[in-house]
């Protein structure tokens, strides 16, 4: 298993670099120059990238990066990715050049309507997943609809508890106050906004998370529980009992929270 690094960029992704060796593979390079930083500074030479969504906070570093690399770039095969070579679908499976890794791939639509993820199973299972799913939260609704965004965390939320979750932005902490407002009486929430508050007060990411502490306390992957739909109801002025519904709700809400 390769090691995961986190790259920062802009105000509040993470580019992750999976390196082995003297070789790294990254995973939505947003901006070139931090990955280039990190690559010369750590003499590392890169051998893929990989996309798993169109926006430019996660592509726009993949024509320059190519232009001193000339490696293959793997993204959603119904997005337009820069310099593409190589189209993913669901169940598509491929080894990461240089690395020793294979993944495998979920259409997971609803953030942007061809947002995949890429996740390995196994002793150490983990899972790329943009901004689909965050910790403690989701991505907004930019091309998708609230019953797609629902089956995309669905098959998320299926992985097995153990998986890594490695998603695009440090959101945590705001998708914790949200996740407190839905479920205030949650012991569970309050010890891991603890946890991840000592790592950002450290300088830490507080990612990954993991599949299973997702679904202790994110809301939307709980969005189906009678006092989450409780919550909607009452934040919607009106009885909710479908957990899209639901899910719909709690992410307007979080919208203009």
């Amino acid at each position: 298993m390769p090691a995961i690094i986190p790259i920062p960029a802009f105000r509040d992704n993470y580019i992750w670099a999976l390196r082995e060796g003297g070789v790294a593979a990254v995973v939505d390079p947003g901006d070139a120059t931090p990955v280039l930083a990190w690559l010369d500074a750590n003499r590392v030479a890169l051998s893929a990238i990989i996309a798993t969504h169109h926006h430019a906070d996660h592509v726009g570093g993949i024509e320059r990066l190519r232009a001193r690399f000339d490696v293959p770039v793997f993204g959603p095969a119904r997005e337009a990715i820069p310099a593409r070579t190589c189209a993913l679908a669901e169940n598509d499976r491929f080894d990461v050049p240089g690395i020793r890794l294979a993944l495998r791939v979920l259409d997971i639509p609803g953030h942007t309507a061809g947002h995949i993820a890429c996740f390995a199973g196994g002793a150490d299972p983990l899972v790329f997943c943009g901004d689909t799913l965050f910790a403690a939260g989701c991505g907004r609704l930019f091309e998708g609809t609230p019953a797609q965004m629902s089956m995309s965390l669905a098959k998320l939320a299926a992985l097995a508890p153990a998986t890594r979750v490695y998603c695009g932005h440090e959101y945590t902490l705001a998708n914790l106050r949200f996740a407190r407002a839905v479920e205030p009486d949650s012991d569970a929430l309050v010890a891991r906004e603890s946890r991840e508050r000592a790592k950002r007060e450290q300088g830490l990411p507080t990612l990954p998370s993991t599949i299973g502490e997702e679904l202790a306390t994110n809301p939307f992957l709980r969005a189906g529980l009678p006092h989450v739909m409780a919550s909607a109801s009452r934040h919607a002025g009106r009885v909710i009992t479908d957990a899209v519904d639901a899910f719909a709700v709690l992410r307007d809400w979080k919208n203009t929270f």
